[in-house]
């Protein structure tokens, strides 16, 4: 069984960029975190620890210097103004230590050993919440009562609220950078997909961009796309003077040959060679047309009986239509007429049964999300998928299989070409079902 390497995670640079941010912040706070506990909390949480330890010390030596009458005076005092109240420790008491997590059992630690070991701390004494610190004067057991507050390790509704508040402003942080700093690659990648579906003259980036390095790749981009359209220019009327300079000596040619060969059968050869060169010179003047101007709404139903017209009464070439017939697309109507003749001609050449030799064609258009998909599917054999990549691409043949000398190799070039001047997209690929088929992309026009 062969090897099948893992998939690869796809993610757009913007979330790349997130992730990695938010990540930054996660573990920056988490350093920052663990260093507040180790340099400032817990060096503090035990400064605490000592200091409640010196006012237990206090406490007692107090108890045990001070008469009966002076003691509850002073109970009293300390109970008013330092919060802490003193209560007789009974054997039956009901008692919850103090120390769950390890902070708290190193604050234990730290207690018993200043106030020695028989001191006993728990955080509830008979269901009453508080800091209860436990020791003897002589036979005497009391509770020391404090507040808890002292000893509480970091959590709470108000800490989470507060971190949980610093981590949205982070990730918002985090998000608007990644904006800011994939916006002009987002910008560029859309210029590029315009260059690559040969729309140079809208590819236009921000040549006063404020980074350096984003200006001189937008200024970059710009001179290519300038020279690219330049070229494509050049190459289109090149093809149109040629194509037109060719057409008076096939003229020519054409007479001579009905004047001077004498031979039936030749004459009718040589006719046939002129016909196709004149065919393959009006390629190459569909090929180098300039963009239509004249878009607008244009029924599609008649523009397809008007296409499949010539083909009607040929017996080997058969054609089924499902289209709306007041279904519009914003297209121009000629140019329209022109692809839909280029691709019935393409299948009355190549696209034939194997099963009868007889080619079938079927045309549907749908509505898609404001669009019209309009498909043209022949039931021939198909390409190859290596040739199937390049059947767009002027002067490509495909496979014997599809492919004779007859044509110029721009009969889908022209097609895609003419489809992407109306704002539209051109696809073509094998059917499932066997047969190549050609999707069409066009603008629906709402009726109002």
């Amino acid at each position: 069984m062969a090897y099948k390497p893992a998939r690869k995670l796809k993610l757009s640079l913007f979330w790349r960029t997130f992730i990695l941010l938010a990540l930054l912040i996660l573990f920056s706070s988490m350093a920052w975190l663990q260093m507040f506990r180790t340099q400032e909390y817990e060096p503090r949480i035990l400064r605490n620890a000592h200091q409640i330890a010196t006012v237990v010390n206090l406490t007692k030596n107090a108890l045990v210097h001070t008469d009966a009458i002076a003691r509850v005076s002073l109970l009293k005092t300390l109970a008013d103004e330092e919060d802490v109240s003193i209560q007789i420790r009974e054997p039956g008491d009901q008692i919850q230590a103090f120390g769950t997590s390890g902070l708290e059992r190193r604050l234990v630690k730290e207690m018993v050993k200043r106030l020695g070991p028989d001191t006993l701390i728990a955080s509830q004494v008979n269901q009453v919440d508080g800091l209860w610190i436990g020791f003897k004067i002589e036979r005497d057991s009391y509770w020391l009562q404090m507040d808890p507050e002292r000893l509480r390790p970091l959590g709470g509704s108000a800490w989470l609220t507060w971190l949980g508040l610093t981590l949205v402003l982070s990730l918002g942080g985090a998000a608007l950078m990644a904006g800011l700093i994939n916006r002009p690659l987002k910008r560029l990648s859309l210029a590029a997909s315009q260059v690559r579906d040969g729309h140079f003259n809208s590819a236009n980036l921000d040549e006063d961009a404020a980074t350096s390095e984003i200006r001189e790749v937008n200024i970059g981009f710009n001179r290519m796309a300038e020279r690219l359209a330049k070229i494509e220019q050049e190459r289109a009327v090149m093809l149109a003077g040629i194509s037109h300079d060719l057409r008076t000596p096939l003229a020519r040619l054409r007479l001579e040959t009905e004047l001077s060969v004498a031979d039936l059968e030749t004459r009718h050869l040589m006719a046939a060679d002129i016909a196709q060169l004149d065919a393959i010179i009006d390629k190459f003047l569909d090929y180098a047309r300039p963009e239509p101007t004249n878009l607008g709404p244009v029924l599609l139903s008649g523009v397809i009986s008007r296409s499949i017209a010539p083909w009607r009464n040929d017996t080997r070439f058969e054609i089924s239509v499902d289209v709306a017939e007041d279904l519009q697309v914003y297209a121009e109507q000629v140019e329209l007429v022109r692809v839909l003749s280029n691709l019935l001609e393409n299948a009355r050449r190549y696209g034939q049964s194997p099963s009868d030799g007889i080619t079938r064609v079927e045309i549907v258009a749908r509505l898609h999300e404001g669009w019209v998909l309009l498909r043209v599917r022949d039931q021939g054999p198909g390409v190859s998928e290596e040739a199937l990549k390049n059947l767009t691409q002027p002067f490509f043949r495909g496979d014997s299989a599809r492919t004779d000398a007859t044509g110029s190799g721009l009969g889908l070039a022209i097609v895609e070409k003419s489809v992407q001047r109306m704002g539209g997209t051109f696809s073509v690929f094998n059917n499932s079902a066997g047969g190549l088929m050609a999707l069409m992309k066009f603008r629906q026009v709402t009726p109002s």
